[in-house]
C-alpha cells in the first residue's frame, strides 16, 4: 500500500523569526518520496510558510485520512498564546500577540491523527521555541496522540536577532540520501549524532508515542547528552514516563481496535464501526468512570463515526455530549478539547437537513456556544441567527 508524506515548514516572516524552516524543504524534496516514507511508494505533500491555519488543517485533514502509513515532518518554531498558554505552531504571519489566530495550534495535530491506526503514524519533528515556550515545555512535554511515534528535537532560542537552521531534520535528511531507509530509531539516532560536533547540546530530544487505544501520555523529553551516540553504537534508553493502565479488551477483539474500526468505515459497515467503539466506550466507563479521559475519546470517536456515515444530527448530539461532559468535569470554557468539541458539534448541526430536527437542537446549542464562545468571532450569533430562520419557516 502506497504511503503519504506530509512536508511542512513554517515560520514567522520578520524579526519574530526563529528558525529559517523552509531552508530544509529542498533537501527533502531531495530525497526519493518511497525513502521518506519507508514504503514502496508514496505521496508527497509539500506546504512551505503557509499563511493560513486553515490551509494546514486541510492538507493535514487530507493526509490523515489517506490509507497506509503517514509520515509528517514538521520544521518550524512553537509559542504559546497569551490567552490559553497553549503551543502553536507559528506561521508566516504569527507575532506574539497574535498566534492564537494566526499560529496552527499544536493540539489539532493530536485531534486529526487520532482515529488513525496504531503504528501507521510517525511525526519527524524539528522546533524551535523561544524562551518562555521552551520553560513551559520542559515541564509539560508535548502531547502528539495516540498511536503516535514521534521522534525529533526541540532547540532553545541561539540568540537575539539571530535565525537558526534546522540541522536536525536537514541531518535526518541527508542520512535519508545517502542511500537505504533505516528504522525510525536508528533514523534519529544517526541524526543526533550528526548534529552533536556542532554544539547543539542544549536540545530537547523527543522520544515516544501512544500507549494504544485508550490515549497515551504526552511525548516525553530528554535533555540532549554531552556526545550524542555514534553510529551503530548503543542508543540512549528513552525518559521513563508513567502510563494509565489500559482497559481489559472486550472478548474476541484485537488491542487496536481503531484498525477494525477503520476497516469497518472504508467498508462501508457504518454500524459495525459504532457497535465495536460502543463496545470500547463501555470498558473505558467500566474500568476509568463516567466522565474519564478515555470514555471521552470513545464518545468523540463515535462522534466522527456519526458524521463518517451521514449522520449528522447524533454526529452534533454526541459533540454536545463530550462538550458538558468536559465543563461539568470542571474544564475551563476555553480549553483546547472543550472549544474543538463545541465547535464540530456547531459545525455538524449546519449539515442537519431537516429542519425539524436542527430547530429542536438548536436553542440546547445556542445555549452551549453562549458557555464557549469559541475563537472565531460571531459564531454565537451565527447560532441564533440560524435558529431564528429555523423558526420562521416552521
Amino acid at each position: 500500500m502506497p504511503g503519504t508524506v506530509l512536508l511542512l515548514a513554517a515560520s514567522p516572516v520578520g524579526k519574530g523569526c526563529l528558525v529559517d524552516a523552509a531552508s530544509v524543504l529542498p533537501v527533502l524534496a531531495a530525497v526519493p518520496p518511497a525513502v521518506l516514507a519507508g514504503t514502496d511508494t508514496a505521496n508527497v505533500v509539500e506546504l512551505a510558510d503557509p499563511l493560513e491555519p486553515q490551509a494546514v488543517l486541510t492538507r493535514l485533514r487530507a493526509a490523515a485520512a489517506a490509507p497506509g502509513p503517514l509520515t509528517v515532518f514538521v520544521t518550524g518554531q512553537l509559542q504559546l498564546d497569551r490567552k490559553q498558554r497553549l503551543p502553536h505552531l507559528a506561521l508566516a504571519r504569527t507575532t506574539p500577540s497574535t498566534v492564537r489566530y494566526t499560529g496552527f495550534p499544536w493540539h489539532w495535530f493530536r485531534e486529526e491523527l487520532r482515529l488513525r491506526s496504531a503504528g501507521t503514524t510517525t511525526l519527524l519533528l524539528d522546533l524551535h521555541a523561544d524562551a518562555e515556550t521552551w520553560a513551559w515545555l520542559r515541564g509539560r512535554g508535548l502531547e502528539c496522540g495516540p498511536g503516535v511515534a514521534v521522534y525529533g528535537r526541540v532547540a532553545p532560542p541561539v540568540g537575539r536577532r539571530k535565525v537558526a537552521a534546522p540541522t536536525y531534520m536537514k541531518a535526518v535528511a541527508t542520512v535519508l540520501r545517502s542511500g537505504g531507509r533505516p528504522g525510525l530509531e536508528q533514523l534519529h539516532q544517526l541524526a543526533l549524532a550528526r548534529i552533536a560536533g556542532e554544539g547543539e547540546v542544549g536540545d530537547l530530544v523527543l522520544w515516544g508515542g501512544g500507549a494504544g487505544a485508550g490515549g497515551g501520555p504526552a511525548v516525553g523529553f530528554a535533555p540532549a547528552a554531552p556526545s550524542h551516540p555514534v553510529p551503530g553504537g548503543p542508543a540512549p534508553s528513552p525518559p521513563v514516563r508513567p502510563e494509565r493502565p489500559r482497559p481489559q479488551a472486550p472478548d474476541g477483539l484485537e488491542d487496536d481496535p481503531h484498525a477494525r474500526i477503520t476497516a469497518a468505515v472504508q467498508a462501508g459497515d457504518h454500524p459495525g464501526a459504532d457497535a465495536l467503539a460502543a463496545r470500547w466506550e463501555q470498558v473505558a466507563l467500566l474500568a476509568h468512570g463516567a466522565g474519564s479521559e478515555e470514555v471521552l475519546h470513545w464518545s468523540e470517536v463515535r462522534a466522527d463515526l456519526a458524521m463518517f456515515a451521514g449522520d449528522a444530527e447524533r454526529s452534533c448530539r454526541t459533540w454536545m455530549a463530550v462538550a458538558a461532559a468536559r465543563l461539568a468535569a470542571g474544564q475551563p470554557a476555553d480549553a483546547a478539547p472543550v472549544e474543538a468539541a463545541v465547535d464540530r458539534a456547531h459545525h455538524q448541526w449546519g449539515r442537519i437537513t431537516d429542519r425539524d430536527r436542527a430547530r429542536d437542537l438548536g436553542p440546547a446549542l445556542a445555549e452551549l456556544r453562549g458557555r464557549v464562545p469559541g475563537r472565531r468571532e460571531g459564531a454565537l450569533d451565527h447560532v441564533r441567527e440560524q435558529l431564528r430562520q429555523l423558526q420562521t419557516q416552521s
